[in-house]
């Protein structure tokens, strides 16, 4: 990699690289020092193509989820499964990965513009912006930038485009799945929410569980799946279908989280 090699968005590798490195240390101890942050199945990262993967995540925060998968997958491909043990995976961290952010979020402030030259896709909501709700049309622009990033490397995104949960998946993620057909990879999180402020940025509590699991690959009938078929395999994949919230009463569920609070666990 040359000093003035670019990605295909105009951005210096080089700067990325750094960016990553300095952001990677200074959030580590986030997941693994406050807090510890329990893996499952990151060995599947490892064995994955280097372009055309899109991973799928429930969202719980606007920063702290992505950075997350970041040390994840950097973890995975430098041979440590299930752990972010030793920062020193950062180095030579993987450089065509992007991820999906608001506009409007990521050209909110100079750190979030600085956050966004490390890969952010970022695309204009179609059914939010300033807080008020909207109804504008697809920008062609976002979901082509989305494709092109898909051919380049991996890309992370948030097919609910809220932090609320169990708020409906939106229809733009399952028409890119069958536009560019990636190899599709659901992630659960959870815990990140009781751990950070909203934006991900502020530690709100120590001693809290962040669990993040990593599923195998989707499979899809793109002759036969409907749009709607897509978003509801999704639902179901990173358990945000309204079927979870029957098989857990909200009681049991505020009862686990009051616990996971006062817990602190031992890595």
């Amino acid at each position: 990699m040359g000093l003035f090699t670019k990605n295909p968005f105009g951005h210096y590798l080089f700067i990325k690289k750094w960016l990553i490195r300095i952001f990677g240390v200074l959030s580590h101890r986030r997941y693994r020092g406050f807090n510890e942050l329990h893996i499952e199945g990151s060995d599947i990262i490892k064995n994955l193509p280097s372009t055309n993967v899109l991973f799928v995540s429930n969202h719980q925060t606007y920063f702290a989820d992505v950075t997350a998968m970041f040390h994840v997958f950097n973890a995975s491909l430098s041979g440590r499964v299930d752990n972010i043990k030793n920062v020193g995976y950062l180095w030579q961290p993987k450089l065509n990965l992007y991820y999906v952010a608001a506009k409007e979020t990521m050209q909110a402030g100079l750190l979030t513009r600085i956050m966004a030259y490390a890969g952010a896709i970022t695309v204009e909501r179609t059914w939010r912006s300033k807080g008020k709700d909207i109804k504008r049309e697809v920008n062609t622009e976002d979901t082509d930038n989305i494709g092109v990033a898909l051919k380049d490397g991996w890309v992370i995104t948030f097919p609910q485009g809220t932090t609320k949960p169990f708020k409906p998946i939106r229809k733009g993620t399952a028409h890119i799945i069958r536009q560019h057909r990636p190899i599709v990879i659901p992630i659960v999180i959870d815990g990140f929410r009781r751990s950070f402020d909203k934006k991900g940025i502020r530690l709100k509590k120590r001693g809290i569980l962040q669990s993040f699991q990593v599923k195998p690959a989707l499979e899809f009938d793109y002759e036969n799946d409907s749009i709607e078929d897509i978003v509801e395999k999704l639902e179901y994949a990173i358990e945000q279908h309204s079927s979870f919230l029957k098989v857990i009463p909200q009681e049991e569920i505020d009862h686990m989280e009051e616990l996971n609070e006062k817990r602190k666990w031992e890595y």
